[in-house]
């Protein structure tokens, strides 16, 4: 962006199955309620981080194109804080503590949305790794979780 534009924040729009249920598991993540529900649409305006983030529902199959979604913090405190945020409000996590991913050491706690969209919130701890040998499916970041309805899926091995 060029230095005269004054950005108020990012916008992410993802595609949902359900909105009711996407709903009602991103008002658990944000900690805050929606700010426009409509038929098929809602909108939560995230203050910390900035995100305007919407639900759009759309009849689609399997997953898209999408690999996961982050929040960035300062310190593992802050990681292990919005885990246990998440985990009061009954959300499943996953953490991976001083794993090597995208060429960083990294602490993070991972949710998945009903469709299967994964969140971390991960620190930084030491970055710009030199390359190493990539995981068996190639894929480098993306775990695994327990299924909406339950069944357990084996966590990934670590990332690249």
């Amino acid at each position: 962006m060029e230095n005269n534009v004054n950005a108020l924040k990012a916008h992410l729009a993802i595609n949902v199955r359900d909105t009711v249920a996407s709903i009602e598991f991103y008002k658990k993540m944000f900690g805050i309620e929606p700010s426009k529900v409509r038929t098929g649409y809602a909108k939560f305006d995230v203050s910390n981080p900035p995100l305007n983030f919407t639900l759009n529902q759309i009849p689609f199959e399997g997953h898209g194109a999408l690999s996961h979604l982050g929040i960035q913090v300062t310190t593992t405190e802050d990681v292990n804080a919005v885990k246990a945020r998440w985990q009061a409000a009954g959300l499943v996590t996953r953490e991976e503590m001083q794993t090597r991913c995208c060429y960083a050491l990294q602490d993070k706690a991972w949710v998945a949305d009903p469709d299967g969209n994964k969140w971390e919130v991960f620190v930084v701890l030491e970055d710009n790794l030199p390359e190493s040998t990539p995981r068996n499916d190639g894929a480098c970041c993306t775990p695994t979780f327990t299924a909406i309805d339950g069944s357990k899926k084996e966590p990934s091995i670590a990332c690249c």
